[in-house]
């Protein structure tokens, strides 16, 4: 698909020396751009979690039932 974008003209030139470093076209060289974008925002976007879910004084002392377990992602 084809399409326009606008860039600062210092953005250009850096993207076509960056473009010339690699021994690529501009075209290779946004689309890798935008790939990377892509994949990137989709891992920010993720649902992954970060660990400890629950804060404990003691780690590894928290015992819960299934009841209270449900309760809390309730």
């Amino acid at each position: 698909m084809r399409t326009t974008i606008d860039l600062p003209d210092a953005v250009f030139r850096e993207l076509k020396a960056v473009a010339a470093r690699r021994g690529a076209s501009l075209k290779e060289v946004v689309c890798k751009a935008v790939e990377e974008e892509i994949r990137t925002a989709e891992r920010k976007n993720g649902r992954r979690v970060k660990f400890p879910l629950l804060g404990s004084k003691e780690p590894g002392t928290l015992h819960l039932t299934n009841a209270e377990i449900e309760d809390l992602s309730a």
